[in-house]
């Protein structure tokens, strides 16, 4: 019995090692950067009010996503600010940016050409200003987004020279599906199409935190959620409050919080990096 019984408690401790193992043996980090302020006076174009609204202002974030999968790291960025870098170190970016994207990816041990995938939200310029840093990175994004980004009129909001180098980047398409950046289910592209013609949204597996779903515009302000008030830029309205349906749908399955990335009451309250979410 006792032989058994050692046996047995073997077993429960290699199993609880394993399980340990495989636990230290992947991670996934969230870090918040700050890239930019837009000063908005009155929230007027989005059909909402001051009142309604509360805080005007929109913040600029970028996010930066840490995977490791046993010996191997892989790293995400999601968009990439409102002011380039080399404004801000010319002293142009005002008192809307005062922080270098390259510089926060550096405080935490990164620089832009050690970035495995780069994604946008969309393509609007106050999303893309650094983007053509990345196009070492593969690129991740939807088909409608590109054709759009690289057509004759890419539309309202629209920066091209922003994103120029990513034209011959290492590129994965995606067409409406879900895309699994690391295999393992822990970060998801979804495409959320309306705001601009391939928008998509970033889900998140934290251990710690919980999921959580970058929003990119999908709301600007939490007084649009739950409305059917889209901004006049919108490149489909009907797209956009399907794709808000969809997401609020996918909230409720898996009990997501939803980041507004433009919140910036929202944005004063989070971890920032060097602090990570987790």
């Amino acid at each position: 019995m006792d032989r058994v019984r050692n046996q047995f408690l073997l077993l429960m401790t290699l199993a609880l090692l394993s399980g340990a193992s495989a636990a230290m043996a992947q991670s996934l980090k969230l870090y918040v950067f700050d890239t930019g302020t837009i000063p908005v006076a009155n929230p007027v174009g989005f059909h909402l009010t001051k009142e309604e609204v509360g805080e005007t202002d929109m913040i600029c974030a970028s996010y930066l996503i840490v995977h490791k999968g046993g010996a191997r790291t892989e790293t995400l960025v999601w968009d990439s600010g409102l002011v380039p870098d080399a404004d801000i170190e010319a002293g142009k970016g005002g008192t809307r940016a005062t922080k270098t994207l390259k510089s926060q990816l550096a405080d935490v041990g990164f620089a832009p050409k050690d970035i495995t995938y780069f994604a946008l939200s969309h393509m609007h310029y106050d999303h893309v200003a650094n983007a053509n840093a990345f196009a070492a990175s593969t690129w991740l994004v939807q088909r409608p987004e590109r054709d759009a980004m690289f057509s004759d009129k890419p539309g309202t909001a629209v920066r091209p020279g922003l994103y120029a180098a990513l034209r011959d980047a290492k590129t994965k398409v995606l067409d409406g599906t879900d895309y699994d950046v690391f295999g393992d289910g822990s970060v998801v592209i979804k495409a959320a199409y309306g705001h601009t013609a391939g928008q998509q949204v970033l889900f998140l597996r934290l251990a710690k935190t919980g999921p959580v779903i970058l929003a990119g515009d999908l709301y600007h302000y939490q007084a649009e959620r739950f409305t059917d008030k889209v901004p006049g830029v919108e490149f489909s309205r009907e797209q956009s409050l399907a794709s808000r349906a969809k997401i609020e749908e996918f909230v409720k399955q898996t009990g997501a919080q939803l980041w507004i990335e433009h919140d910036l009451a929202h944005f004063r309250t989070q971890k920032k990096s060097p602090d990570f979410y987790e």
